[in-house]
């Protein structure tokens, strides 16, 4: 039986209420990426709050599928389309601080994107910066450390399949 995103974190959501505990959110991620002569680049934006560096992400909206909801989120955040994959790459934890002081626990689904194109101008250009990284450099920047193992990996296996 397949089940779309929204059906299962509505079953998720209550099975968390049922024992007491508060739902976690489903968010997804885009891991831009292309290669250079120095190996594999991603590209990082500043998140709006703070400014710190994350990637393009955010919640899906209604039946869209979570690769495409990825594709949609670096499009806004940092003007990027390319080749997305179906599937993800691995899945992080983290504390989305809320305007009431309260924060939600959101789990993010990370889907690579091969970068074909960058535009010049794009819905969040005003409230976000964006950058190239060495992927080294990039799984440093980010403040989760499941994200930053996620981006070294990626790109270590990159490597190692253009070898």
């Amino acid at each position: 039986m397949f089940l779309t995103h929204e059906t299962r974190r509505l079953l998720l959501d209550r099975t968390r209420r049922f024992f007491g505990g508060m739902p976690c959110r489903l968010q997804v991620a885009a891991l831009p990426w292309r290669r250079s002569p120095d190996g594999i680049e991603i590209m990082l934006v500043t998140s709006r709050g703070v400014g710190r560096w994350v990637l393009p992400k955010g919640w899906p909206e209604g039946s869209e599928q979570l690769s495409d909801a990825a594709a949609r989120e670096a499009k806004e955040e940092a003007g990027l389309r390319g080749d997305m994959a179906a599937l993800e790459i691995g899945r992080f934890f983290y504390e989305k601080g809320l305007a009431s002081g309260m924060s939600w626990r959101c789990e993010v689904h990370v889907f690579p994107l091969r970068v074909e194109a960058e535009a010049d101008r794009w819905p969040e250009m005003k409230k976000r910066q964006r950058r190239w990284f060495r992927a080294v450099d990039a799984a440093k920047l980010v403040s989760e450390p499941d994200l930053g193992e996620i981006i070294a990996k990626f790109a270590v296996n990159l490597q190692k399949s253009a070898a």
